[in-house]
């Protein structure tokens, strides 16, 4: 083919398209370049449209982060917005558009990216054409809910995922009062139960009303606003409800085409990005990639990938051979509601069980800097790992500072190959006000190994056998504030000289704040003959999350 005459078609202009464009021109400044862009905006920054409507984002230009304009001024590029495709032929390597004035053309190309997106759901309830029911997609989104925006107004969210606790936060910063409606049984179902307790207990200590384990059943307009009706029979009402239960992949298009699709909808592509279809690639959240942790596949909506997925379909495009395949998604993401942030990075506890793979579990909870300096903040940490290698598998982290960094590391170990082993030993930037000189996550390491070389058992919640023992090694006024029920207090300090208190016969659990002191009675309870486990990652939570711990034997 010659070089000259090489005609690139690019569905979809956001962040795979985009991305893609970008890299074929640097790679490729004689190929002629056409993005089609069903919506009037290319490149915009969708991830930031939740802080426009609260004002965090103050210029709504700052998320236009390129126009049709700009993009033909940089990269010399062809952008026809409004314009949508509805038919490809693969054959003869055409696709026909339809601008937004009806007018229909064919438009030929030596070879396409696929990159439609996904579209939020918005299943056939009762009620849900109403124009109060909103979902977040695109700018024009952004504008309509922005204008339904007002101190004293009431808003519903459905969903309690990333972008429905985003929009939950802002709406409250502009002085609305927020009604949070979820089906599943806790915030964040994306992160594990435990995980999901700070961001629960934020949301309600900012006001925010929650419906966990409920469903929207359908909407009741009226003059004055909008009933939300539950599964549950509970009626919310409200001046607009936002709808955030998930999205589905724009392929449409793809499977008329007759290109394979995945048992979700998504199109299924190579390493290189590649369709079924000669010349087709494709990249974003309308495909499904490999699994970078345990194999086969998974699709995952967020801009990183898909803006990595485009750069390898342009790699493989213009050189072939010398272009790197994508590895596959991870599925780090993370998010901030108020003071809290909450992450994970690869498989929950959640995904590991469905998929019968053997798992361990290890639960640390620490401060984000050194305790003795002002302000420290608590971070909880749970890692998953395989037993056999100590392969790291995933994950999760929330807190109130220095998630980001943690979740940031942990991302890379996996990518890494690393284990938990490694983890020890990891030398991570200490000075008191950003670390540790050990960090939590070398703590996660020390207390894998520990967990491997059976120094301790852990359980991850509290056992409701009355014969077990549950010996409590805080301090006295500690244990004061708030203790399990039935819970022993025997201070650290003073067990040795007290195991006579405790029944040889009968097991026993041992609890801290953290997690620390209780395997160290632990250690001492296992080699003076008990049947000892240990309760891991403490309950501090159970106390108050964000007060530092600052006695020493905690």
């Amino acid at each position: 083919m010659n070089k000259e005459s090489r005609k690139i078609v690019v569905v979809g202009g956001v962040a795979a398209g985009a991305s893609f464009a970008a890299r074929v021109r640097r790679l490729d400044e004689n190929a002629k370049v056409t993005i089609i862009e069903k919506g009037p905006d290319v490149s915009f920054a969708n991830c930031g449209l939740p802080y426009y409507i609260g004002g965090e984002i103050t210029d709504r230009n700052d998320l236009a982060v390129q126009t049709p304009e700009s993009l033909k001024g940089l990269l010399n590029l062809d952008v026809r917005t409004n314009t949508e495709a509805i038919e490809i032929d693969s054959v003869e390597k055409r696709v026909k558009l339809r601008s937004l004035d009806g007018e229909v053309e064919w438009l030929c190309y030596d070879a396409m990216m696929l990159s439609p997106g996904a579209a939020p759901i918005r299943p056939p309830l009762p009620g849900i054409e109403d124009e109060r029911v909103l979902i977040l997609r695109n700018l024009q989104d952004m504008d309509r809910i922005k204008e339904n925006v007002a101190e004293g107004k009431k808003a519903v969210v459905i969903g309690a995922g990333f972008i429905g606790l985003e929009m939950a936060e802002q709406l409250h910063r502009q002085g609305m009062s927020v009604t949070i409606v979820e089906l599943q049984e806790q915030v964040l179902p994306q992160l594990d139960p435990e995980l999901a307790l700070l961001m629960q207990s934020e949301l309600e200590q900012k006001g925010i009303k929650l419906h966990l384990g409920d469903g929207i059943a359908g909407f009741r307009g009226a003059q004055a606003g909008i009933t939300c009706d539950l599964a549950s029979g509970i009626s919310c009402e409200a001046d607009i409800a936002i709808l955030s239960i998930g999205v589905r992949p724009e392929t449409r298009l793809a499977s008329e085409a007759g290109i394979k699709l995945g048992p979700r909808g998504h199109i299924i592509v190579d390493e290189f990005q590649r369709s079924s279809a000669d010349g087709i690639y494709a990249a974003g959240d309308a495909v499904e990639t490999a699994d970078r942790i345990i194999g086969g596949s998974t699709a995952v909506p967020l801009g990183g990938p898909a803006n990595r997925q485009g750069r390898v379909a342009a790699d493989h495009l213009i050189m072939g051979n010398k272009a790197r395949p994508y590895p596959g998604s991870m599925g780090t993401a993370i998010v901030r509601v108020f003071d809290v942030a909450a992450g994970l990075t690869g498989l929950t506890e959640r995904c590991l069980s469905q998929s019968g793979k053997p798992y361990v579990v290890t639960i640390v909870n620490d401060n984000h800097h050194a305790g003795y300096y002002p302000g420290a903040k608590m971070l909880a940490m749970k890692v998953l790992w395989e037993p056999d290698t100590m392969k790291i598998l995933g994950a999760q982290v929330t807190g109130l500072e220095g998630v980001d960094k943690r979740l940031d590391v942990m991302a890379t170990a996996i990518a890494g190959g690393l284990t938990m082993e490694d983890l020890c030993h990891l030398e991570l930037s200490y000075a008191p006000p950003f670390g540790s000189a050990k960090d939590i996550i070398n703590l996660c390491g020390f207390t894998a190994t520990n967990q491997r070389d059976n120094l301790v058992s852990a359980v991850h919640s509290l056992p409701q056998d009355n014969n077990v023992q549950l010996v409590d090694v805080r301090p006295k006024p500690l244990f004061d504030v708030y203790h399990p029920d039935g819970a022993i207090n025997i201070p650290f300090p003073t067990l040795r000289c007290r195991l006579d208190e405790l029944d040889r016969s009968r097991p026993v659990t041992t609890i801290c704040a953290l997690g620390k002191m209780s395997y160290f009675a632990a250690r001492i309870l296992q080699q003076a003959g008990f049947n000892v486990t240990s309760y891991s990652g403490g309950i501090r939570g159970s106390i108050d999350p964000r007060t530092p711990v600052k006695q020493p034997f905690n």
